[in-house]
């Protein structure tokens, strides 16, 4: 890169045309994927699915994300990361389609899970090319901001709607992907990244086996993916612990409650962002660390609350932790991965630990369930695992910091 180019990337501001695309494709995308769900499980149903097949979904959803680890971030780090996420979207379109016509609801999710899986890398990576490091931790807050927002919105909408006619509300989800398809055209093509070091299977196996050790020996980037990690882990294990928590601790049977007090959460997460983008900074990062641990704190107060008012203040602290916790841990990822094995490598990396986690972690709770344990019990003893999880994290922080820090290091 020239001097003249580096400086006017170093003066670029935030809101670019560039920025505002990827931000508005990524709202309308997200704000598809949450009113598919409704959509989705509507057809299980119809379809006369037994009732323990509905979760089964999720894992055609998060299943490719897992399987496509090793291929989507050198595939989006080989093209202009827009084009990318306009392939992706097509392929949800493709999925969403294939509901209105009749495909098997799991294959046609498992396509739009596909889709998920390749945008990922491209979306989150895209960031550190359209922006300076200076402001990635405000542009993850805007792109968090966005999809909290969406999945908001989806969710309402993808209820409402089912409610009101399943077929309609699977061609506006599909309108809507192609909605953000047409957002993708407007992003700049940027230059590819890197190029694929092969074309066969195996070989770009290789590359991801070789970019995860490589990424893996900077400690920062064993921070953030731990950190990021057990977040989401976490996040995807407390809707389903709301939905079983409410009728015991708050005596409300409906499905209602829990989708609000998950919406509170939501609404915290993208307050902490906003926080996290104005008082945390790359060099700053180990600021999040007490908010991760808070995370806990809160979960262990709300397994002993039963005012419903006092439920969505703490659900609402704890999404505005978490919120501030996970979002300079991304920018930190992806600054690291940009000036390593690629962003969309790094991300992809990022991608298959958080899903194993989440599965890992989904796995755990219901064994736990399914042999009797009081759900009280449950969440408090899932409240005081994620604390302990993070503080383990915290200290080894410290610890790899005094070893940089002394003469030896």
């Amino acid at each position: 890169m020239s001097v003249e180019a580096a400086s006017h990337k170093m003066s670029a501001p935030l809101w670019t045309r560039g920025m505002v695309a990827v931000l508005l494709a990524q709202f309308l995308s997200a704000l598809a994927d949450s009113a598919l769900l409704f959509g989705a499980l509507a057809l299980v149903k119809l379809d006369r699915y037994p009732d323990w097949a509905s979760s089964l979904l999720q894992e055609f959803f998060v299943g490719p994300y897992i399987l496509l680890a090793p291929f989507v971030g050198p595939f989006a780090d080989s093209r202009s990361k827009g084009t990318v996420m306009f392939i992706a979207n097509a392929l949800k379109v493709i999925g969403s389609l294939g509901m209105c016509l009749g495909l098997n609801p799991f294959i046609a999710y498992g396509l739009v899970g596909a889709g998920a899986a390749a945008y990922a890398p491209a979306k989150y990576g895209i960031l550190s090319e359209l922006t300076t490091p200076e402001r990635l931790v405000q542009a993850n807050g805007l792109m968090e901001g966005s999809t909290i927002a969406a999945i908001l919105g989806g969710s309402i909408a993808g209820g409402l709607l089912t409610d009101w006619s399943v077929s309609w509300a699977l061609i506006i989800v599909t309108t809507c992907y192609c909605a953000a398809a047409g957002a993708n055209l407007l992003i700049p093509k940027l230059p590819p990244a890197r190029a694929i070091g092969g074309t066969s299977l195996p070989a770009l196996f290789r590359e991801f086996t070789q970019a995860t050790r490589d990424l893996l020996r900077f400690p920062e980037a064993r921070f953030s993916l731990t950190g990021t990690s057990v977040f989401w882990g976490a996040g995807a294990t407390l809707r389903f612990l709301l939905v079983a928590w409410v009728p015991v601790a708050l005596g409300v049977a409906n499905y209602s409650m829990p989708a609000y007090l998950n919406g509170a959460v939501g609404i915290g997460v993208v307050l902490g962002a906003a926080l996290a983008g104005k008082f945390v900074t790359l060099r700053k990062v180990d600021r999040t660390l007490p908010a991760g641990v808070l995370i806990g704190i809160a979960v262990c107060f709300l397994a002993a609350t039963t005012s419903i008012p006092v439920a969505f203040a703490v659900v609402t602290i704890t999404g505005a932790c978490g919120g501030f916790f996970v979002i300079p841990l991304n920018a930190l990822l992806q600054e690291k991965g940009h000036d390593s094995v690629g962003a969309g490598n790094a991300i992809a990396v990022q991608g298959l630990c958080e899903n194993s986690s989440i599965l890992l972690m989904i796995a755990l709770y219901t064994w736990v369930v399914r042999a009797g344990a009081s759900i009280t019990v449950v969440a408090a003893a899932f409240g005081v695992a994620v604390s302990l999880a993070i503080g383990c994290l915290w200290l080894y922080r410290r610890r790899v910091a005094r070893v940089q820090e002394s003469p030896a290091g």
